[in-house]
């Protein structure tokens, strides 16, 4: 562990490691092992961050403790908290952790340059969660009332529609990776539906969307494609307002410029696309190769939003949240903060905190203490919205293809990793082949077809013991029918007599299940 207030990341202590660290000698390694810097501090980017993030989170935490000195991109010192506790206290605390980027000495003394591959996430701009005090109350006010308007029935509607018409796409071949053919593309469908820009949905836009958090040499020009399509929206909607959340930001009293509206529609969409698309693709992976999992689910012993909550403590859709910055010389977890110090909020560290979790093989059903959202002010506002896409997309999924395997071992599976997120990258999987469905009925396992008429099943009334054979043997006599009664008449060859109805009360309950998912 480090010693107490042994200050790294800052700009006024540059020492190495001390005599005896086993950092000194070690250096980064495509092949495995340790990955330090010549500094001694390890990086939160290359071969082992990508590799295995959680190992390298325990590695920090059994060296530093609650709070670990590390490099980002370019060797830029940071501080990444791991305890769940001290992740609390900062994102609660914004007048000593602050959101406002332009607070970084990094930035200010120029060895973060403005092409910085994390640019696009910390450079500041006119949005909520670069604000604190009165300009973020103003500023996610507007955030938040526009999402208090969004109809989460329609919204419903809306993910079982895609989900019909993406499964549709595969399920004639018996096999489909679900990550690049249902959990990349169904979160942006939605989204770019509440938004307003339904016509500018595209591979390209689902791809930008998702490498502009990545860190990588093209996130600029990802995101500069991302603002030309949610500048023409503004645009729209400034000139002609539509019954969506670009038209509310833009009437909205808090009187949102064109750039602070784009820039919250890009906050909301990035944000709620790769958590819910990340968060899809966990929960399918959980469901297929958990017998424990699929088991309570299918058994109705843990319901479809509880199975979400579980994924959301054991594989958390954003693995960390850069950033906040120091706004004075403080102390978290036993380490000296200096002002202008950048800190990561370390979710998914958190989430396996032994101090809150000492079990992490143990359910957390029914704990929504994760910190897959953040916390404090700048909590995400639109989880709500996230979880529904997340588990009315994997019902129909289900519903659709309920004999879905995974086509193979779990041990080959792939996860590719950044700074802020960790997602699978294929998940291949099987199912017997079957035609496509109407993309506004419900998901079935078996085609819709035209009603047909009620029918019911009686059990067949007992006959009679028959005498033995003989003269004295007479038939009983037939009942004698009321009169004026029509003589019994058999149905019509083919038609199945008429069923009873359910009951009264199941089929309210039916009707309910039927608006809730939204068909």
């Amino acid at each position: 562990m480090t010693t107490p207030y042994s200050h790294r990341p800052g700009t006024d202590d540059h020492a190495g490691p001390p005599p005896g660290c086993p950092a000194h000698g070690l250096v980064a390694d495509a092949f495995g092992g340790d990955h330090l810097a010549p500094s001694g501090l390890r990086r939160l980017y290359g071969p082992e961050a990508e590799n295995d993030p959680m190992g390298l989170y325990e590695k920090l935490r059994a060296e530093h403790g609650s709070v670990a000195p590390v490099l980002l991109h370019g060797d830029v010192p940071a501080w990444l908290v791991l305890g769940h506790s001290e992740n609390l206290h900062m994102t609660r605390t914004p007048s000593q952790f602050s959101r406002d980027s332009r607070r970084w000495s990094a930035v200010n003394d120029g060895s973060v340059p403005p092409d910085h591959p994390l640019a696009p996430i910390f450079t500041w701009q006119p949005i909520c969660v670069f604000a604190d005090g009165a300009d973020h109350e103003r500023l996610r006010g507007a955030v938040t009332d526009s999402i208090g308007r969004i109809d989460h029935r329609g919204v419903r509607r809306f993910i079982n529609r895609y989900s019909n018409r993406l499964v549709n796409d595969f399920c004639q071949d018996g096999k489909a990776d679900l990550v690049s053919r249902f959990a990349e593309h169904l979160p942006m469908m939605v989204m770019i539906q509440i938004l307003g820009m339904p016509e500018e949905y595209s591979e390209r836009l689902v791809q930008a969307a998702r490498d502009m958090i990545k860190g990588t040499e093209t996130a600029v020009e990802s995101n500069e494609y991302v603002m030309g399509a949610l500048n023409r929206l503004v645009a729209r909607r400034r000139a002609a307002p539509q019954e969506d959340f670009a038209s509310w930001l833009v009437e909205h009293p808090a009187g949102l410029d064109d750039a602070e509206v784009a820039q919250h529609l890009r906050l909301v969409l990035i944000a709620a696309y790769e958590t819910t698309a990340n968060l899809i693709a966990n929960v399918l992976r959980m469901v297929l190769t958990d017998p424990r999992f699929r088991a309570q689910l299918s058994g109705g012993h843990m319901t479809l939003p509880e199975a979400v909550e579980q994924t959301l403590w054991d594989e958390p859709p954003f693995t960390t949240i850069f950033g906040r910055w120091a706004v004075g010389d403080t102390e978290l977890g036993g380490q000296r903060i200096k002002a202008g110090d950048a800190l990561v909020v370390g979710i998914a560290a958190a989430n396996v905190d032994p101090v809150v979790r000492p079990d992490v093989n143990a359910s957390m059903q029914g704990n929504r203490a994760h910190l897959a959202f953040s916390g404090g002010p700048h909590e995400c506002p639109g989880q709500d919205i996230g979880r529904a896409i997340a588990d009315t997309g994997i019902d129909a999924l289900l519903l659709r293809l309920p004999d879905i395997q995974l086509a193979v071992p779990e041990e080959d599976l792939r996860w590719s990793a950044s700074l802020m997120s960790r997602h699978l990258q294929e998940l291949p999987v099987t199912f017997a082949a079957r035609p496509p469905q109407d993309v506004a009925g419900p998901p079935s396992a078996t085609p819709q077809h035209a009603p047909r008429t009620e029918w019911q099943v009686e059990s067949p009334r007992p006959v009679p013991a028959q005498a033995a054979p003989g003269p004295a043997s007479v038939p009983p006599p037939a009942p004698m029918a009321p009169v004026g009664a029509q003589p019994p008449t058999a149905p019509p060859a083919g038609q199945i007599p008429q069923q009873r109805r359910p009951a009264a009360p199941a089929r309210a309950w039916q009707a309910v299940v039927r608006w809730w998912r939204g068909y």
